[in-house]
């Protein structure tokens, strides 16, 4: 366990110097706005520096390290690529919900998507930054403040332990799990922090990292400030990231049509070394080939084009990739998913981490199940693909891509019957990826970590006990979650600390319920009924982690948000598609109901289980 859970027992250090850093970002950004139009595009942006009378012998250098707001506001470092979006021009912002697949669902490491993987990202874009203009070399120490519900779960959620392995360059792709507790430890035994691997610099995490209990900056609940200064104690950069959940990071200076839904998924475009935002600008710009900003117009759309769901999302992919790149990635994700279910079935750990003791379940009840089907020794059923080049599978459904067309691909469903009881299965497979996301392994946002368990356990299901096509059915069933998922994000949002768990498991139980629909051969509203049921019975679930450790309630709401999910796939399929209620209206709902929400049910562990149960 990191050393970091001391911090808890601290009285919050709210410093209303260090709080007047940002106190108006407005001021920040036009003055940054300014100097590109008075400078060459192809020079880099100024750091942001003392004034000459912060620089006086007035103000100590610990006074100066104690209030960044003692500077003048000047650009952040940014590469010169990242140019603001143009205000004077907001009608020609496009409005559609199209993101891609493979920026919706990531691979990362637990507990959380918005407070694991996406500070891990927002750190690693800063030290980004730094490199880019060849001022990382020149940083002495760093500052890390936390607002909000990042600081109040942070330490339970591993958001100071992912934000320092981001400093260090790490990235929650591919990042070794097995070695973050001795490096964590070496930090804080040492006091010293490797800046992108190569500038060791003092760090001490008692006093450097800041958790700003009662305080959350204005544009969302899940904010962090970096500071870095050099050996004189003045301030050389700043910044301020909000982890919007599923692991996407913002800033306000890059906030773009649709919530800014795919810009910082990456650090870097490595093929052309640009940063990447100005990429996935380019990117939301292509997604025109079909797009939809909800899901009225996505039912018109694919009765339009004689499309399924699926059909839609992967025909937009095609605009940014090719069609065995789509397959490849789809596979990789479901791997992912299919490996955390078999990691939490055959773990040999008695205990999760943290100090409520969770016993793991997952590997006795797998036991138990697979005794009932197998009179020898239980084995673990593979159900991954295999993406070697010479897989005669692989070639085939490339040609059909190619070649044949996009009904090859995903050809239109032909009706199923659910047979065998899914309740056991759906329970085991969902609690043993969130077992496994409670104990920091790896797993895939769908869409958020917190709600990691659902598809995977759905889909897991499916592979198993009814598929008979199982590369095309994944990408049948990842292509149409993803679709719901768009939508949810463009019409409401993923994070609990805005939403509550309804934006979680709710989001996640309506995307595996479209999933299950599709693949079960049901019609495009058949789907979209399904999506909606989904959602309806989640509404107004609350976040409320014990401890602030993802695992009660969210592991057992795991397995009843996918055994929810077949119960509703399989309501809509007994219906012909007709429905009071509509997708839309409960998205609109959702998003209501999370506004109206009280912040102590939305992932601060300050109200419901986590202050009616006692943690030791």
């Amino acid at each position: 366990m990191s050393t970091f859970t001391r911090v808890r027992s601290l009285i919050p250090r709210l410093s209303n110097q260090a709080n007047r850093l940002h106190h108006n970002n407005n001021t920040y950004y036009r003055a940054a706005q300014a100097w590109r139009q008075g400078s060459s595009v192809s020079t880099p942006a100024p750091m942001l520096t003392l004034t000459k009378a912060v620089q006086s012998s007035f103000f100590s250098t610990s006074a100066r390290r104690m209030d960044p707001s003692l500077t003048t506001p000047v650009p952040n470092p940014v590469a010169p690529e990242e140019s603001t979006r143009n205000d004077a021009h907001p009608e020609e912002e496009t409005k559609h919900a199209v993101v891609s697949t493979f920026d919706l669902f990531s691979i990362g490491i637990g507990p959380s998507s918005s407070h694991t993987v996406g500070p891990m990202r927002a750190a690693k874009i800063f030290v980004t930054d730094l490199k880019e203009h060849n001022v990382l070399d020149k940083v002495s120490t760093l500052r890390i403040d936390l607002f909000g519900s990042l600081a109040l779960t942070g330490i339970g959620h591993g958001t100071p332990d992912s934000i320092l392995m981001g400093m260090e360059g790490e990235s929650p792709e591919t990042v070794e799990t097995t070695t973050i507790q001795s490096r964590l430890k070496a930090i804080d035994d040492q006091k010293a922090l490797t800046l992108d691997s190569t500038n060791r610099i003092h760090f001490d995490p008692a006093k450097d990292l800041v958790f700003h209990y009662f305080e959350s900056l204005p544009q969302h609940p899940n904010g962090m400030r970096f500071c870095a200064f050099d050996t004189n104690g003045d301030l050389l950069a700043t910044n301020e990231y909000f982890s919007i959940g599923g692991g996407f990071v913002v800033n306000e200076r890059t906030q773009l049509a649709h919530g800014e839904n795919v810009f910082y998924k990456g650090e870097h475009d490595k093929e052309s070394n640009k940063v990447i935002p100005q990429t996935r600008r380019n990117q939301d710009l292509a997604t025109a080939a079909l797009p939809f900003s909800n899901a009225t117009e996505l039912l018109q759309l694919c009765e339009r084009e004689n499309m399924t769901i699926a059909q839609v999302v992967y025909e937009n992919e095609l605009r940014w990739r090719s069609a065995e790149e789509i397959r490849e990635k789809t596979f990789a994700i479901w791997n992912t998913m299919d490996n955390a279910i078999k990691n939490g079935c055959l773990s040999s750990d008695e205990m999760l981490p943290g100090r409520l003791r969770v016993r793991r379940r997952a590997p006795g009840l797998y036991k138990k199940l697979l005794k009932g089907l197998y009179s020898t020794t239980p084995l673990y059923k593979d159900t991954q693909i295999l993406q070697s080049n010479g897989s005669a599978s692989k070639d085939a459904l490339t040609n059909q891509a190619q070649e044949r067309g996009i009904d090859k691909v995903l050809p239109k469903r032909s009706v199923k019957r659910l047979m065998l009881p899914a309740l056991d299965y759906l329970s085991v497979y969902a609690i043993a990826v969130n077992e496994e996301n409670a104990a920091g392994g790896r797993v895939v946002t769908a869409p958020t970590n917190g709600a990691a368990g659902v598809i995977p356990a759905v889909l897991k299901y499916y592979l198993e006990f009814i598929s008979d096509n199982p590369e095309q059915d994944i990408m049948e069933f990842i292509l149409t979650t993803a679709a719901i998922g768009m939508l949810y994000k463009r019409g409401a949002s993923i994070s609990a600390a805005e939403m509550g768990c309804q934006g979680e498991v709710g989001v996640a139980c309506s995307m595996a319920s479209a999933g299950f629909a599709a693949v079960m051969g049901g019609t495009v509203r058949q789907v979209e009924n399904a999506a909606e049921i989904g959602m309806e019975h989640n509404l107004g679930l609350t976040c409320d982690p014990i401890d602030g450790l993802v695992q009660i309630p969210c592991i057992e709401r795991n397995a009843l948000g996918a055994v929810k999910a077949v119960t509703a796939a399989q309501l809509a399929l007994n219906g012909d598609g007709h429905h009071r209620v509509t997708l839309d209206q409960v998205i609109e709902t959702m998003r209501q109901t999370g506004n109206d929400m009280q912040a102590k049910y939305k992932e601060t562990s300050q109200g419901g289980l986590s202050v009616c149960v006692p943690v030791c």
